[in-house]
């Protein structure tokens, strides 16, 4: 697990060392192991490296003596590493040690950009090509998106930049910084960026399973590929088992994070067993929650998942004091606006995390967009004949639903939106198109949920916030034997996570399985009511005068908002308000993009 940049340009200038110095204290945090920039005329490549797999070994950027001119660099882990090794070293390769991304120049300079189609794992991949006469770049992503990588393309002089980061990203000489005129409707209608653009003009990421050529000059290319094929395993307890034993076994310590709900209950108790088979010591376990009482603790459900697999159990207290503080550090890490509250949570838990030793962390995100979790699934799924589901779909995405946000916008800002329309109809207009092409409707969802979703919203957090911290957050319900055996099932077995709650029978207190679901976040509503200690930073982030300023957002409209929230409290208009001072401080927090971040998490 590391972070990875790199450069390709037209022109044969060698890259300034102290630009590309800067670039990677960007993200040093993510890799503070081992540090190398390599650069040569018109190119640079480099990595800041999380030592996990082969930790003595594995220098980055990856060169092997018998193929000069062929670097790599690598951020994830690569699970069929050594089936592939197997695989090379019979074609004549040969490799100095055992980690993951040493293989990367051979299975390259075999199969050339069709290398990642072979890679079973998480990753964002660089291959630099310098052979005479076939200078490119390749860059290459898992096929649900969990590792990202962030690009930029100059059309004046032709330079490609990337960066597994935005603020490293930004260190780059060249590197726009403008802020999207639709990334304010886009956070308010999805919560965060949509698609592969990002909230800046220019920024794009690599979408989920897409390889991107590079050649001198040019725009970058880029394609979907085949997904990775799975093998059938058996039931989704099976399934799943094999993916938590696979993903448990690493070269640094391992813990879970375990929310009291049933996905990461479930990936808990399969580690806890795993490691019990295995004569390991018992697997550590990490809870957030927040000093004081707040609605909506998990704390009890976290204890008895805990309980039930023998876990030796962390419990996280944040002193709600600190989150003003803590809002201002994700937003900064994560680069662009992401309206979700669980943002400060994931921050400071792995934060714990990595100050109890561990390097490794196991989550259960994903399950949902897999096995039809969400109340706006069910919703469609039972929604009557001629009912418009895929706009309350929509809606239901939202931080501040059609009618609200329209209602918040100045006129001029109202009429942009109109004139180029709104992530909110592209949403609906894939989700209707994809039906009328005679998809099943849960297959529809399932597809919006983890091409588009899934990655933007959750697994850009989740990397971002874990690797603030330098922990490896590894994902079982996203690997593709999982994903495969998801999409298999029956509809029925995907509505509400049937298929899960029967797999967790015989391994969840009942106390779980029968709760309602609840997603792990931080108790917004009340944060923000009178005396709470969000409060003062989201009045001075929505005041009158910063929005009059901005031009796009009714302050007298807002600020009616807020006072209706200050006397009854109430969950979704907090949300709507909590997007709003997002956005807000990110547009603060991306003109100091120039000014370095430094070289640990902050």
């Amino acid at each position: 697990m590391c972070r990875i940049l790199g450069s390709l340009a037209a022109s044969a200038d060698r890259p300034d060392p102290a630009e590309l110095a800067a670039v990677s204290a960007r993200q040093r945090h993510g890799g503070p192991d081992e540090h190398q920039v390599l650069s040569g005329p018109g190119w640079s490549l480099g990595c800041d490296r999380l030592a996990v797999t082969d930790p003595c070994g594995g220098r980055q950027p990856y060169r092997l003596p018998h193929l000069p001119g062929i670097l790599a660099v690598l951020n994830g882990e690569i699970y069929n590493h050594a089936e592939l090794r197997r695989r090379l070293a019979a074609r004549g390769h040969r490799f100095p040690d055992r980690c993951d991304g040493t293989l990367l120049p051979a299975l390259y300079a075999e199969y050339g950009p069709a290398f990642a189609e072979h890679l079973d794992g998480m990753f964002a991949v660089a291959v630099l090509d310098l052979r005479p006469g076939n200078a490119q770049l390749l860059l290459a992503v898992d096929d649900m998106g969990m590792k990202p990588v962030h690009l930029h393309h100059d059309p004046r002089d032709g330079s490609t930049r990337f960066a597994s980061e935005i603020p490293a990203l930004l260190a780059f000489e060249g590197v726009r910084i403008a802020p999207r005129e639709d990334s304010l409707d886009t956070v308010l209608a999805t919560r965060t960026s949509y698609s592969a653009h990002t909230a800046l003009d220019g920024v794009t990421v690599l979408p989920p399973g897409a390889t991107a050529l590079v050649r001198p000059g040019r725009a970058p290319v880029v394609r979907r590929r085949a997904p990775h094929a799975a093998r059938p395993l058996g039931d989704t307890q099976d399934v799943l088992r094999h993916e938590v034993r696979r993903l448990a076994t690493a070269d640094a310590p391992v813990c879970a994070v375990t929310s009291g709900g049933l996905d990461s209950g479930l990936v808990t108790a399969l580690a806890a067993e795993h490691a019990r088979e295995t004569d390991a010591p018992p697997l550590h376990t990490f809870h957030l929650t927040y000093r004081g009482k707040w609605p909506g603790s998990e704390a009890a459900y976290a204890r008895a998942v805990a309980r039930r697999a023998r876990t030796v159990h962390h419990e996280v207290t944040v002193d709600p004091q600190e989150i003003p503080s803590l809002l201002t550090r994700t937003v900064r890490h994560l680069g662009q606006p992401n309206a979700d509250p669980i943002a400060l949570s994931t921050y400071a838990l792995f934060r714990a995390v990595r100050e109890n030793g561990f390097t490794v962390a196991l989550t259960g995100d994903g399950a949902d967009e897999l096995f039809g979790g969400y109340d706006r699934m069910r919703a469609a799924l039972t929604s009557p004949p001629g009912v418009d589901w895929a706009a309350s779909y929509a809606d239901a995405l939202s931080a501040a639903p059609r009618l609200l946000r329209e209602h918040l916008y100045t006129s001029s800002y109202a009429a942009f939106i109109a004139d180029q329309g709104s992530a909110a109809d592209r949403i609906e207009q894939e989700l209707r198109s994809a039906e009328a092409a005679g998809a099943d409707r849960a297959d529809v969802m399932s597809a919006f949920e983890t091409r588009w979703r899934l990655p933007a919203y959750h697994l850009r957090r989740v990397d971002h916030l874990s690797m603030a911290w330098a922990v490896e957050a590894r994902l079982p319900f996203c690997q593709p034997s999982v994903v495969a055996h998801a999409r298999a099932l029956p509809p029925g077995a995907r509505h509400g996570k049937r298929a899960l709650y029967e797999a967790g029978a015989e391994l969840l207190p009942a106390a779980v399985l029968n709760r309602p679901k609840q997603p792990f976040t931080l108790p917004i509503a009340a944060m923000i009511a009178p005396g709470g200690p969000l409060l003062d930073t989201v009045r001075e982030l929505l005041s009158p005068a910063r929005l009059v300023l901005g031009g796009r957002i009714r302050a007298d409209r807002v600020n009616k908002l807020l006072n209706r929230h200050l006397e009854r409290p109430n969950q979704h208009i907090a949300l709507a308000l909590w997007a709003l001072a997002v956005h807000e401080l990110w547009t603060d927090v991306v003109q100091g993009m120039r000014i370095p971040l430094g070289c640990a998490a902050a």
